[in-house]
């Protein structure tokens, strides 16, 4: 047994097999009525909602509980002006030169280019940088001591998964976008060199007049193996 491990005891609120249920089917149905948005309103929308759903998603499970994230909110638009036009910058060349003509063939169906407006339209958008690796840095020294990073990708991967849960729950629209490469993030908003981007969140409430492209979800059939 590991002697340096410390436990005490779990606290787990028990349902009744009715509130199991119900609180399933509701979640069930909130989510489906999540969408990817790329037309915003510029309303403003509370800092407590972001705040929020960052904590909630830093809840997350994480290799060897690490917690390898970081989240940057960006509302200043100067900032939000020059991620704009960084992201853009690297978009167009993917979208002209980078891409096959099979990748654009499965991007067609959604219409996307590389115009992204949302990215100054939004009130906020929140930046998820992962920690490849622990960066401790002496105080009177100055020297840095890498500490390894467990399963980082997964772990962010959850967290982000939790943080857009939270904020539809909330009432507010998110994109997940993720331009390629995505270094400038890094020096745009100052980030140490353990960082790397893994995606930006743009949020805030959808415009008046947004639209979606029309597309289904895959039945559960085709995505649930059960062994019994």
């Amino acid at each position: 047994m590991n002697t340096q491990a410390q436990f005490h005891p779990l606290i787990f609120d028990p349902l009744t097999p009715a509130e199991q249920l119900a609180r399933s089917r509701q979640f069930l149905e909130r989510m489906r009525t999540r969408r990817t948005v790329r037309e915003f309103s510029t309303e403003s929308v509370p800092f407590e909602l972001i705040e929020n759903a960052i904590a909630t998603a830093a809840t997350a499970p994480s290799g060897a509980n690490q917690q390898p994230w970081t989240f940057v909110v960006v509302s200043n638009p100067a900032l939000k002006k020059q991620i704009r036009e960084a992201a853009e910058a690297e978009e167009k060349e993917s979208y002209q030169n980078r891409m096959s003509a099979e990748w654009l063939a499965a991007l067609a169906h959604l219409g996307t280019d590389w115009h992204k407006p949302h990215l100054e339209d939004a009130p906020y958008l929140i930046v998820v940088f992962r920690q490849a690796y622990g960066l401790v840095i002496d105080p009177e020294t100055g020297m840095e001591t890498k500490i390894k990073h467990y399963y980082t990708e997964e772990s962010v991967g959850i967290a982000v998964g939790l943080l857009l849960a939270s904020l539809h729950q909330a009432g507010l629209a998110t994109l997940t976008h993720t331009p390629n490469p995505m270094g400038f993030l890094g020096e745009i908003l100052h980030r140490p060199a353990n960082e790397r981007a893994y995606v930006i969140v743009p949020v805030g409430y959808p415009a008046a007049d947004a639209h979606v492209p029309v597309i289904t979800k895959k039945p559960l059939n085709e995505i649930l193996i059960r062994f019994d």
